[in-house]
């Protein structure tokens, strides 16, 4: 508590350089990095979902989450090819 109370007093805050726009909390990097951590704790909760409440094997989980990833890039795929053509 001193040491932060001195590093104000003394202004020793003015000899640090500020954090880059670009990893800043708002900038899109961060906000990338933050969607894709929401993501992963979204897949562990619904792993634990499956194998604890609904009894399937562990296995099944995963099988359940890699076709739906299968799905979701062809689905994506189509997206992105019937919008790319003229």
């Amino acid at each position: 508590k001193a040491a932060f109370i001195n590093f104000i007093s003394d202004e020793e805050w003015k000899s640090i350089e500020p954090v880059s726009s670009w990893f800043g909390p708002s900038s899109f990097l961060m906000s990338s990095m933050s969607a894709l951590f929401k993501l992963s704790m979204w897949i562990r909760h619904g792993h634990g979902y499956l194998t604890e409440n609904l009894g399937i094997p562990v296995w099944g989980s995963y099988a359940v989450f890699g076709l739906a990833t299968l799905f979701l890039g062809m689905v994506l795929g189509l997206v992105s090819g019937a919008l790319g053509t003229d």
